[in-house]
């Protein structure tokens, strides 16, 4: 064998049908498109129509909604630090911020940060510092000897001018009253 005589497998390549060079071809005038409409258009695929018929995607019912002022937190039980401790993948000396809990493996991806929740049971004397707690995890944290502190402040929205909406000023007046009269 030579270079020279080298050659595809038969049927391995198949030649890309010439149109539009005269009638006598087979694939001349319309080149194998049929007559007018969007499918004889170059570029032109009009993808879910169903030629008038009311299209499967808007058929099919529609169920929930996603809240954009929703938060997104990466949550963590108070069982599972207990067993890291225990597992010595948590140092209880040191202060359990959220970059400690990635480098652990026990929370991944958040938009908003931890949320420490009380399932399980404590008994390492631990310093938290999370987005979030619930109630329950916090007394069971105090209980043990730790404390919690969380630092999630909920972001402001503003509106064109740059100033927060109506809701947000009533809100923060509403915070600052609750904590003049806790004082």
């Amino acid at each position: 064998m030579k270079l020279n005589e080298i050659k595809n497998n038969p049927g391995a390549h198949k030649r890309k049908d010439k149109v539009g060079r005269g009638s006598s071809s087979g694939l001349g005038k319309t080149s194998g498109r049929g007559v007018k409409g969007a499918k004889a258009r170059t570029g032109n695929q009009v993808h879910g129509f169903e030629g008038g018929q009311m299209p499967l995607h808007m058929r099919m019912p529609k169920r929930g909604f996603r809240n954009i002022f929703g938060t997104d937190f990466a949550e963590v039980n108070i069982g599972r630090l207990q067993k890291a401790v225990d597992n010595k993948k948590l140092d209880a000396s040191v202060k359990i911020t959220e970059e400690v809990l990635r480098k652990a493996g026990l929370v991944h991806k958040s938009k908003d940060g931890v949320r420490l929740l009380g399932k399980g049971e404590i008994k390492a004397k631990l310093t938290i510092e999370v987005s979030g707690v619930s109630a329950g995890a916090k007394d069971a944290v105090e209980k043990a000897g730790g404390s919690v502190t969380t630092t999630y402040a909920k972001k402001v929205y503003a509106n064109k001018k740059g100033q927060p909406g109506k809701r947000q000023v009533r809100r923060a007046d509403a915070a600052k009253k609750r904590e003049a009269s806790k004082a």
